[in-house]
């Protein structure tokens, strides 16, 4: 997520299922409008300081995390109060009376998360949700995954992943190998979006030759 620090024009981010604890990279990245964080390791809803600061922001999904705790209402209602310009959080619409209530019921967040406290967020829960997350079922990695690719594949216009072409991992890869290439993957869709029609083009280059260079090596295999 550090990467984020570089891209400050960047719109839409995909970081669901990736164990992230901490939101400050994303405070640069002022024209951010949609941002999918689901099943990570936000213990503390303090992390939503870095997010006040993102004026454009219009779509969060942060459901899944250990900051959410065992009170949904509680959880809504602080996220509202401090990013009243959202108009989703995950998945659901935000509606006006909502806005309204989040002033009354709502936590609101004036500092930053203390990196060795919990303080707004729930830490009872934090333990069985990081517990739940290391035991994570590898067919629901590999689904959330793929969903979060086609949604960011969606953004660029492109074709969605076939579950087969998602699917074809060696049965000797771990769990770990998975989602480092799917993340991976995330990643340079993301930052294409960065990229001039010059640097598309060194892109399309590069991918050829190192196409050519993997099939070489299958056929002298």
């Amino acid at each position: 997520i550090s990467i984020c620090r570089d891209l400050p024009n960047i719109e839409v981010i995909t970081f669901s299922v990736n164990g992230i604890s901490d939101l400050e990279p994303l405070h640069r990245c002022q024209n951010l409008s949609e941002l999918y964080l689901r099943k990570n390791n936000i213990t503390s809803l303090d992390e939503l300081f870095y997010l006040k600061a993102l004026p454009r922001l219009r779509v969060l999904w942060l459901a899944e995390n250990p900051c959410c705790g065992p009170d949904p209402h509680r959880y809504r209602m602080t996220v509202l109060r401090n990013l009243p310009s959202l108009q989703k959080l995950d998945n659901q619409a935000v509606t006006e009376e909502e806005l309204s209530q989040a002033l009354v019921d709502g936590v609101e967040i004036t500092a930053p998360p203390a990196r060795r406290s919990v303080e707004n967020g729930w830490s009872e829960s934090s333990t069985s949700s990081t517990a739940g997350a290391t035991t994570e079922p590898r067919s629901e990695l590999l689904s959330c995954s793929l969903e979060e690719t086609n949604k960011t594949q969606e953004e660029l216009d492109m074709k969605p992943v076939p579950r087969d072409k998602y699917s074809s991992f060696s049965p000797q890869e771990t769990d770990c190998s998975h989602k480092k290439r799917n993340n991976v993957l995330n990643a340079i869709l993301l930052l294409m979006k960065e990229l001039d029609a010059e640097g598309l083009e060194i892109i399309q280059q590069t991918v050829a030759r190192r196409l050519q260079a993997f099939q070489k090596e299958l056929q002298e295999e």
